[in-house]
This record gives structure tokens, sequence and C-alpha cells, in this order.
């Protein structure tokens, strides 16, 4: 694996506001794949198309091992996917470079740094939580705005009531099955517009 192919870089942000621009910036790549979506699954278009894009003696640049994946099974599996393609990755925030030799040294990094990530992101997500907790506590948080006003709920709730399937329901209103089901489960009184 020579890394004389093309230089592939791979960029991830959570949300549509956020910004790329510091991630690969002022590398000479040959194409880019960026994906504005959560990093939970794997399963993220551009992420696909470059794995399938990607051939032997390429290298994939990557801003940092949390943008490739969330968790070390996704990032080991990831890595070890792209290396056997004969895809070079580079993560360039921890300057490490996987080249599919595998080392003591290289597995013991990649285990180390992935695990370190992933308990840094579940250390962020319980902060999170713990800050809803006692905001909601002295009652300052209330929560996300309803998806829907009063009569769209009682639109809802009587499409349901005529045997419209809940995931059409659900499609129809642009709202997760979850949120249909806290909806059918409160009472109208409670809905605000």
């Amino acid at each position: 694996m020579s890394g004389s192919g093309q230089h592939v870089g791979y960029i991830r942000v959570s949300c549509v506001e956020q910004n790329t621009s510091r991630q690969l910036e002022g590398f000479q790549l040959n194409k880019t794949f960026t994906d504005r979506i959560s990093g939970k699954s794997t399963d993220r278009p551009q992420l696909q198309a470059c794995i399938e894009y990607v051939r032997d003696g390429d290298t994939l640049h990557v801003h940092s091992m949390d943008r490739l994946a969330r968790n070390l099974d996704d990032l080991r599996r990831l890595v070890r996917q792209l290396n056997e393609k004969g895809v070079i990755v580079q993560f360039h925030k921890e300057a490490l470079t996987f080249t599919g030799e595998a080392t003591p040294m290289a597995n013991l990094l990649l285990n180390m740094l992935g695990a370190v990530a992933e308990f840094e992101r579940s250390l962020i997500l319980e902060r999170q939580r713990e800050g809803i907790a006692i905001a909601k506590a002295a009652g300052k948080y209330r929560g996300g705005k309803p998806k829907l006003n009063t009569e769209q709920v009682a639109a809802l709730k009587a499409r349901i009531a005529t045997g419209v399937p809940k995931a059409a329901v659900a499609r129809e209103f642009s709202i997760s099955r979850e949120t249909l089901y806290t909806y059918l489960a409160t009472p109208e009184a409670a809905c605000q517009s």
C-alpha cells in the first residue's frame, strides 16, 4: 500500500448550521465527502459514498476519530474495512495513520484513543442530562417547542381513530412515531398551540 493514489477527505458535522471549514483546512484533496448528520450511526449517505469511492492506494483524511465514528466498535470496523480495501486512514487531530499493518502499537493506539473519544462523548451527554435535570428542578427548562398545535393533535387522533396506520399518520404530520405516541398519550387540554 503506497498511498500514491488520491487524497480523499471525509468531513462530518452534526447539524446543517455547523461550519465545516475548520476540518481539513489547508489540505490538497482530490475529493471531499461531507455529512451534516449525527455520527451515532455509520449509515450516513456521504460516508457510504466515500467508502464506495476510495480505492487501493488512496489516503482517506479525517479531522479526528470522532468525526468518523462515535463508538469504538464502529471506529475499529470502519478503519479495518478501509484498510482491507488498501486505503490508508489518516486522523489529523490525533496525528495517527493506519495503513492496515496490524502492529501491536497501531492496534493499541486505535483502541485506546477510540475508547477515550467514546468516553468523552458519554461524559458530555451525562453533563447535558444533569444540566437539564437541574434546570427542570428549578423550573427553568421547558423542553422543545411542541411540534403540533391543538387542532393538529385533534386531527392526528381522529386519523388514528379511523384506522389509518400510525406510521402513515406520523409521516403525514412530519413527526416521529415516538412523538406520535406521546401525543396519543397526552390529553388534549395539555397540548399547546
